[in-house]
């Protein structure tokens, strides 16, 4: 037998004990279906969270609560329910042998297998002979899985199998109010009945059963394998793996490759370190000097202004070639007559009137480039 072994202990009737291992003698023969994502076919993952906090829990700190009729709860720890007196572990204790057919078939729930140990081979033979000549069923009481059940011994074949009952409180009661009714049913349609079964009759046999949806999912499956529409089974993606609720457990690697990204975008090299110039005095007052919107309202005076100083200033983030004739016109205003003054003053109105759309235009696109990746880099 390759299957494993899940309880081990002795069945007990009278002074003689019969080592034992329990099977599992079921199984489901369903094809093992996973739930996966329809776009790359990942695994669906599932997370026990509490429904207070929101937060992750592992299984050691699960409890177990029973809420009351008046809305309480009582929380039973491992420690609380190890305390609790389970007399028949790790024995399967005979109560009384009972005639086969007085055990009603609803109440018989998991069969498993009972092999006896070498040293038990006499005692487990004489029980199973004692049960087959007699046609009884021994009924027990067994302690599985921190449960108790009670449960009948019966032969298969050579083996002794032990199959657990539904306790009759577990038994719903049918209550039909339609079957209290009087029906008539006449002779004629009776015989008809009698005779549909006995063309129907036969010696059951499961083997001769199968079961269709089955084979119809294993052909389909087949089907699928020989076309070749199959994909390579995706490697769970580390870095990618959320917690809680679906926060990146590698923030600053997350953050990096975002400013890599919004460098790319620039045009820039993801690793180059140093702004453009036009940014760089505009990024200055992001770190906590002046705004951006200070900035921008500080240019627009500035480039109205002719006077020496305020030229400069203006002239800084203009193109190069309106900052040229700017500054010559600025010094020859210093060294000219009062008349050559005011004529030069006008050229420079003029100039800087047309320089000052560039001007605002470029504060804007600079101040906007700013918050763009003062942005990316908070996310």
């Amino acid at each position: 037998m390759t299957v494993r072994a899940i309880w081990k202990g002795a069945v007990a009737f009278g002074l003689v004990n019969v080592p034992v291992k329990l099977y599992a003698a079921t199984g489901e023969h369903e094809v093992p279906l996973h739930q996966v994502h329809r776009t790359d076919g990942g695994r669906i993952r599932y997370k026990k969270t509490c429904s207070v906090c929101g937060e992750p829990v592992e299984m050691s700190d699960i409890a177990k609560g029973y809420q009351t009729d008046d809305g309480e709860l009582v929380v039973l720890t491992d420690e609380d329910l190890a305390e609790l007196p389970l007399a028949t572990e790790r024995e399967i204790s005979v109560l009384e042998f009972v005639p086969a057919d007085q055990v009603d078939p609803i109440l018989l729930a998991k069969t498993y297998y009972l092999e006896p140990e070498k040293t038990a081979a006499k005692p487990y033979a004489l029980l199973r002979e004692a049960l087959v000549n007699s046609n009884r069923m021994a009924v027990v009481r067994v302690a599985l899985r921190q449960r108790e059940s009670m449960a009948v011994l019966r032969v298969r074949d050579d083996v002794i199998c032990m199959q657990t009952l539904l306790w009759p409180d577990e038994i719903r009661a049918a209550d039909f109010p339609v079957l209290d009714a009087d029906v008539s049913v006449r002779p004629q349609e009776l015989q008809m009945a009698k005779s549909l079964v006995e063309s129907l009759a036969g010696d059951f046999d499961p083997s001769q059963f199968e079961d269709r949806y089955q084979g119809a999912l294993e052909a389909l499956i087949e089907a699928k394998v020989s076309a070749g529409t199959t994909q390579a089974v995706p490697a769970e993606n580390a870095a990618g793996k959320t917690r809680g609720g679906g926060e990146v457990i590698d923030l600053l690697a997350a953050l990096q490759r975002s400013v890599e990204k919004a460098r790319e975008a620039r045009g820039a090299s993801p690793r180059e370190a140093e702004p453009a110039p036009a940014a760089a005095e505009v990024e200055a007052p992001t770190r906590g000097r002046t705004p951006p919107k200070a900035a921008a309202a500080r240019a627009k005076p500035a480039a109205k202004t002719a006077s020496k100083p305020a030229a400069k200033p203006a002239a800084k983030p203009a193109a190069k070639p309106a900052a040229k004739p700017a500054a010559k016109e600025a010094a020859a205003t210093g060294t000219a007559a009062k008349g050559a003054a005011r004529a030069k003053e006008t050229t420079a109105r003029k100039t800087a009137a047309k320089t000052e759309a560039p001007v605002e235009a470029t504060g804007t696109e600079t101040a906007a480039k700013t918050r763009t990746t003062t942005r990316r880099r908070a996310s």
